[in-house]
């Protein structure tokens, strides 16, 4: 009886301390301070429950905590509880459909959430496990999006990266969500999309949108959303990620949407600030590529990732985008000049790279249409400038096919979008990769040089007449 009450004594804390989302919690003796990334627990003024996880510790027994949720009415010297374990959540196929918070609790109103597994968000990512043998026997495998330029310029490849950067208000939430809903309806396997950071009326929108295709009973959704402490947007990715190992593990083709990383770091950044850690020169958070690369690190086997960039003043040598970049097998940028023509999906073909574009990961064929392209589209870009100043008509006969046959391209890669539809009020459409390449390689060797570059826009496949 009197181990036990010894026991509780050390598990317990009390608040000697609360600035903003950051918490200070006291314990009575060195040994009962918890670990990092432990889970506490205490409760405010007005008995609401406040999770707490420890972030770093101080001289006199101190625990610094960030706090999951709000901390009004939080008092100091209130009771806080060690859990002695760290944050778990819910995994189980009960999630699909549903929407759970950072601490995996239902934030959808359809009711508590059972399942028989809980697993910790926070893993030791210095522990390799290498199933050497499954490495070996491993093929890459391209995924099929039904998106013309992704498709013959970023090739998706099962357990890739791919990073989709652009400024406010260039598409990168209307992009991330056709390429769910063209995978997930084109392809068995399930789905993860974390909301990070990002607005609660786009979130709000997404679930709807996925309700309304019938995908949503192949989603899991985890939210983080602008309202809440940067304590839920910073670890809501490590709940995603979780989700996404849990699925994985049970040998399932798995897709992992984050919308926004550039949020996470932002809030990263925030409780860096909080805890009195010094910036380092460029103003972010001095451990900024460690908690980017533990991330990125537990991305891996039949799991592909997609990833939205936000990028700060549309300026890609920001050091927080560039971290994230290092990361990418293939980077889509979006570009603002491209969105204000109309061109969607407004992805710049020269800004953008792919590290899977290759003759031996998609075939010769495919591989030379994909230079090709991005040739004339080269030789437009030069061309463009010139026709800005003296006119086409000025271009000799060569330069003016090319500029011609780049302008069909150009539009040949806009598309209507399933979940655009009634923005543009035309039906989406879903372009298989054989399609997408004859329709290139018939415009680049000129069999529809009389038609208008017109006729090409916000249309699916070719028609053969």
């Amino acid at each position: 009886m009197m181990e036990t009450t010894t026991e509780s004594k050390l598990n317990k804390g009390r608040v000697v301390a609360v600035q903003g989302p950051v918490v200070d919690v006291s314990f009575s003796t060195v040994e009962a301070v918890p670990d990092l990334h432990e889970t506490l627990k205490t409760r405010s003024f007005d008995k609401r429950e406040v999770v707490l996880l420890v972030a770093e510790h101080l001289e006199g027994n101190i625990a610094r905590c960030v706090a999951l949720g709000s901390t009004n009415n939080l008092q100091r010297n209130a009771s806080v509880t060690a859990t002695g374990e760290p944050l778990t959540i819910p995994v189980g196929d009960e999630l699909f459909g549903r929407i759970v918070n950072v601490m995996g609790q239902p934030i959808d109103g359809k009711g508590p959430i059972e399942t028989g597994q809980r697993l910790p968000i926070h893993k030791d990512v210095s522990r390799v496990d290498v199933d050497i043998k499954s490495l070996k026997s491993a093929k890459a495998e391209i995924v099929e999006t039904g998106l013309k330029v992704v498709d013959l310029l970023f090739p998706v490849v099962r357990g890739s990266k791919t990073g989709i950067i652009g400024g406010a208000g260039c598409g990168k939430t209307v992009l991330i969500s056709e390429l769910i809903h063209n995978i997930v309806e084109q392809h068995e396997g399930a789905c993860v999309f974390t909301g990070v950071g990002e607005r609660i009326r786009e979130g709000n929108e997404l679930y709807h949108e996925f309700r309304e295709a019938g995908i949503s009973d192949k989603v899991m959704m985890a939210f983080g959303q602008m309202d809440e402490p940067p304590g839920a947007r910073f670890n809501v990715i490590l709940t995603g990620v979780t989700l996404a190992e849990y699925l994985e593990s049970t040998g399932r083709e798995v897709l992992l949407f984050i919308d926004n990383v550039f949020r996470f770091v932002q809030a990263g950044s925030e409780i860096s600030t909080l805890l009195g850690r010094t910036p380092s020169e460029t103003g972010y958070q001095p451990t900024l590529s460690s908690e980017v690369g533990d991330v990125h690190e537990r991305i891996k086997g039949s799991v592909s990732a997609f990833e939205a960039v936000y990028v700060p003043a549309d300026d890609l040598t920001d050091p927080a985008v560039v971290t994230i970049f290092s990361y990418l097998d293939a980077v889509m940028v979006l570009s603002r000049e491209r969105t204000q023509l109309g061109l969607y999906p407004a992805i710049d073909p020269l800004a953008s790279s792919c590290s899977n574009l290759s003759a031996a990961m998609v075939g010769e064929r495919h591989f030379h249409l994909a230079q090709e392209f991005l040739r004339i589209m080269t030789k437009y870009e030069e061309l463009h400038r010139i026709v800005a100043v003296i006119g086409l008509e000025e271009l000799s006969r060569a330069d003016r096919l090319t500029y011609d046959r780049a302008r069909k391209l150009q539009n040949f890669m806009t598309q209507p979008m399933f979940v655009a539809e009634s923005y543009v009020g035309k039906k989406g459409e879903f372009v298989p990769i054989s399609d997408t390449l004859d329709g290139v390689e018939q415009i680049i060797d000129g069999k529809y040089d009389e038609q208008t570059e017109d006729e090409f826009y916000m249309i699916g496949k070719i028609q053969s007449s």
